[in-house]
């Protein structure tokens, strides 16, 4: 098949672009012909809450990656989706995320609709945003209802797409790939001696960009927890603040944290594995979630979770076997980070992570994305 992949990528950075990377490799290693139409401009910078949008890493994936989309310029939408039209492909993914670029992607799927016989599918990351507006309610639905298919990562996701646009005929729920893409796991000792960190102490790790919905609060209150304070347990907070840094800082001053590790800063692929592997417990105590990236890298580097019970995160990380799942409050997560210090068999879970982590092939979803595409 010839399929066009429209979403971000490359020079663009971040879990979304890495996601639509590997999956483009997956289709290829597959025999089938991808392109990717990613961003000219994917954000304007007034929007942008980070330091960056571009990747910090100095060569492409060797994938045939394409920047023509500006997502702000109507004119460019008419003129990416009659260009895509003149490949002639024979499926078009739409990687969507926000309410944001509903817009585009739903002029550029009319466009190729009325060209071309492509069926189209929308790869659904988040339905319903963490923080949303009122664009959320009425952009969506012009993009949705232009869609052939869909693919979601998590029941959560799929459900909040059938709330927006009543029941789907074509549709494939397949769990978040494992992220097998940031290397290959290194010796606790080794990446302790690269981050220059005690071997003595126990750490945590929150990882990813820093939101409210994420529930780095709900962490730093735990940490507090006297049973947490009291031992040679530290936490890694790794990740660019989108938001109020100071509520943070100001949260560890009042609450006398002194186990607290900030590396903030968005990490470059290359250095993901140090972080992970250097740590004992990923912790993710969200407030609100769709599916999670970060727990498909733990899977990857084999390490147990904590995580809170919303959205899809249950789906992935069944309870008692991989890591815990509490509610979002500080004193279930400290329980949880205690439970798991001193009364978990870490063999067992090791175990238990490896037999887990198969049903996360990226085999596996695209699988399911070829057998909808033929019953289409």
């Amino acid at each position: 098949m010839k399929i066009t992949i429209v979403g971000t990528a490359f020079p663009y950075r971040g879990g979304l672009a890495a996601f639509n990377e590997r999956l483009a490799k997956e289709f290829v290693e597959e025999g089938e012909n991808v392109k990717v139409e990613t961003f000219t401009l994917q954000y304007p910078n007034f929007l942008f809450p980070g330091k960056t949008q571009y990747s910090s890493e100095s060569s492409a994936p060797n994938l045939h990656i394409s920047r023509s989309v500006n997502s702000i310029n109507p004119f460019n939408w008419i003129r990416v989706g009659k260009d895509v039209s003149k490949g002639n492909p024979d499926v078009v993914v739409f990687a969507y995320w926000m309410s944001f670029f509903a817009p585009c992607f739903g002029t550029i799927a009319k466009v190729i609709k009325k060209k071309c016989n492509a069926k189209l599918i929308g790869l659904i990351h988040n339905m319903t945003p963490h923080e949303s507006s009122i664009i959320d309610k009425y952009l969506p639905p012009y993009f949705l209802k232009c869609m052939d298919g869909f693919v979601a990562l998590s029941d959560f996701v799929m459900n909040d797409v059938e709330k927006c646009i009543g029941s789907i005929k074509s549709k494939v729920i397949s769990p978040h790939p494992i992220y097998d893409i940031y290397g290959s796991q290194i010796s606790r000792e080794e990446a302790l001696e690269k981050l220059s960190l005690s071997k003595d102490c126990t750490y945590l790790l929150f990882f990813g960009f820093i939101r409210d919905y994420k529930g780095l609060d709900l962490l730093l209150q735990a940490m507090a927890d006297s049973r947490i304070s009291s031992k040679p347990i530290k936490l890694l907070v790794v990740g660019e603040f989108y938001g109020n840094e100071e509520k943070y800082k100001n949260l560890e001053t009042t609450l006398k944290l002194n186990n607290i590790i900030w590396i903030s800063d968005y990490v470059p692929d290359s250095s993901i594995a140090t972080y992970f592997c250097a740590s004992d417990l990923i912790v993710q105590p969200y407030k609100s979630a769709t599916q999670s990236g970060v727990a498909q890298i733990a899977y990857h580097f084999e390490k147990p979770l904590v995580v809170t019970n919303v959205g899809g995160l249950p789906e992935i990380v069944p309870d008692g076997k991989v890591g815990y799942v509490v509610n979002p409050n500080p004193g279930e997560i400290a329980d949880a980070i205690i439970r798991f210090l001193e009364n978990t068999d870490r063999n067992a879970f090791l175990t238990n992570i490896k037999e887990e982590k198969k049903k996360y092939q990226w085999k596996i979803l695209v699988e399911k994305m070829k057998e909808m595409i033929a019953n289409m």
